[in-house]
């Protein structure tokens, strides 16, 4: 057949005769009848897939507060008032997705640091708060605890060293704060390491990954996890194709600790290990290299420092040491060798393989636990933000009638009633609510403000009524909404 067919300039001319042309084309439509078939019932297949995961991947909004500085104030009292601070909050957006029908949900703890208040969106458009079981910087990974009034459909874990370069995934998060959405892409490349942790091993994708999918899963083909999306190397803030996430095999070890500790408790062999090149093996005398390019790889990596008191000195291992294998395990790179010994269990008694001065040998040692004063250094415990604020009766603003320059500025009608804020006094509901001086407030609750007493009396009915919130109507001076808007007030303890 393949004889029977040549190139020509316009495209396949056949030599066949005519016959035989007629059945290969019959021949042709019954192959392509289920080829056709097979890709709808894929197309059919994924996206039965995508619904089934949606239920199980949140969008996370995390609240800060953060200090500004309050605008310039004219007439005499600019000097004194210049240094004065007002508190106001900002989102942190984020994606997470669910591990336990009770509701534990895993997210970047980079998402919700800082964070006095953590919100919950479900796809469904169901929210619920959070509160924050514990976190880990270092790998930044946090675990957050909500309270479903069912259970939630939790995913599945894949097993990430089975992950290959090409394998398509799926990528659900809540890019830019838009909600969520499910791009799709490939396995771009493994064990990327991005100088984000000494331990860096991200599998890298050029599925669309943007801000607000930190913390939102990948998944394989089969909707199992493989990584934990973290981030992306972008010149312009938007998806470029490089971005990168934790996978599963180390989130699932950072995950069991936290769970198990409230933090990290590492394994210590009491080294610092350093990655050998192709220069440094061949002054060694380990490997003679004459193209380091062409399928080298590192036969270990080489001790730099040893702990006077660590388990690897009671062992015998000293600095200059190589080591090739640790516990049966022949690490790629320094790096994986240190998750190696990262995730050995304290107390587990292991044989680790040196090359030192042309002889290997076996030496054997008892992990023990990272020494917590050595370890916080590198890796500072984390606690949930705490923040007490102050229920005063104006609940931390100071008004004055509105001006006409207000009016001007703010674009008021002159049949339109307000007071204007003056002030907002710091750890405060109003500080928290983002209320800024110049803001004019319109309305509390369906009663309109046209002297600061209306809004104290405001404030006393809706108290009277025991209400924890109550709804301001703001003109924002330099908001970027077009006209006022309603915002929700804490207005008791």
């Amino acid at each position: 057949m393949a004889k029977a067919l040549q190139r020509n300039g316009r495209g396949w001319r056949s030599e066949a005769p005519l016959c035989a042309t007629v059945v290969l084309f019959i021949l042709s439509l019954l192959v392509m009848v289920p080829r056709a078939s097979f890709a709808q019932e894929m197309q059919f297949s994924e996206s039965k897939l995508v619904k089934s995961l949606l239920p199980k991947v949140v969008n996370v909004t995390a609240f800060v507060l953060a200090d500004v500085p309050q605008p310039r104030m004219a007439g005499a009292a600019a000097d004194i008032e210049q240094d004065r601070q007002t508190t106001q909050q900002r989102k942190q957006l984020g994606s997470g997705f669910v591990i336990n029908p009770d509701g534990v949900i895993v997210t970047n703890f980079h998402v919700i640091q800082g964070a006095f208040r953590i919100l919950i969106t479900f796809f469904d458009g169901a929210q619920t708060e959070a509160t924050l079981m514990a976190a880990d910087r270092l790998s930044d990974i946090a675990l957050l605890k909500v309270e479903p009034i069912k259970p939630l459909e939790a995913v599945k874990w894949g097993d990430s060293s089975t992950v290959e370069v090409g394998d398509p995934v799926i990528a659900i998060g809540n890019p830019f704060g838009v909600g969520l959405s499910v791009t799709g892409g490939i396995v771009s490349a493994l064990n990327r390491d991005i100088m984000q942790t000494p331990v860096d091993d991200y599998i890298q994708t050029d599925a669309p990954i943007n801000h607000g999918n930190s913390g939102g899963p990948l998944f394989n083909i089969r909707g199992e996890v493989i990584g934990i999306n973290e981030a992306i190397l972008t010149p312009n803030g938007g998806s470029t194709g490089l971005a990168f996430a934790i996978p599963s095999n180390d989130a699932r070890f950072v995950i069991d600790q936290l769970r198990r500790y409230g933090m990290l408790r590492p394994g210590w062999l009491g080294v610092k290990l350093q990655q050998l090149t192709p220069e440094m093996t061949e002054a060694l005398g380990i490997q003679a290299v004459e193209d380091p390019t062409e399928d080298w790889h590192p036969p270990g990596a080489i001790v730099a420092a040893v702990h006077p008191d660590g388990p690897a000195a009671k062992a015998g291992i000293t600095v200059g040491d190589v080591v090739e294998q640790f516990n049966g395990y022949s690490p790629p790179d320094a790096r994986a060798l240190l998750r190696r010994i990262a995730e050995c269990e304290p107390g587990t008694k292991v044989t680790i393989r040196i090359w030192r001065d042309g002889v290997e040998k076996n030496v054997s040692a008892v992990m023990a636990p990272w020494p917590r004063e050595l370890w916080e250094r590198n890796d500072p415990p984390v606690s949930a933000t705490r923040v007490t604020l102050k229920f005063t009766p104006d609940l931390g603003l100071s008004l004055r009638p509105v001006t006409a320059a207000d009016r001007q500025a703010l674009g008021l009608k002159p049949d339109v009633t307000a007071v204007v804020v003056h002030a907002v006094t710091p750890n405060t509901p109003a500080a928290q609510l983002g209320l800024r001086p110049g803001d004019a407030l319109l309305r509390l609750q369906q009663t309109p403000l046209a002297q600061p007493s209306d809004y104290l009396a405001a404030l006393d009915a809706a108290r009277e009524r025991h209400h924890r919130y109550a709804l301001l109507l703001v003109a924002p001076r330099n908001g970027s909404q077009s006209g006022p808007e309603w915002r929700a007030i804490k207005i008791t303890p």
